[in-house]
């Protein structure tokens, strides 16, 4: 069989593998608690700046 021929018997294997997925895990959701923060450590304004050098160049 030569490169990329096409072998029925793999695709028919590759199939039933991909028939027999596992069902069996429970789809729940997740309840999270807690808090998020962040620093940006610049203004708004003087992220835009940098962004305007950034393109100038």
């Amino acid at each position: 069989m030569s490169f990329g021929a096409y072998d029925e018997g793999e695709h028919e294997r590759r199939e039933q593998l991909t028939s027999q997925a596992d069902t069996e895990f429970a789809e729940s959701e997740e309840e999270f608690s807690g808090t998020v923060s962040y620093d940006s450590g610049e203004s708004a304004e003087a992220l835009l700046d940098q962004f305007e050098e950034i393109k100038d160049d």
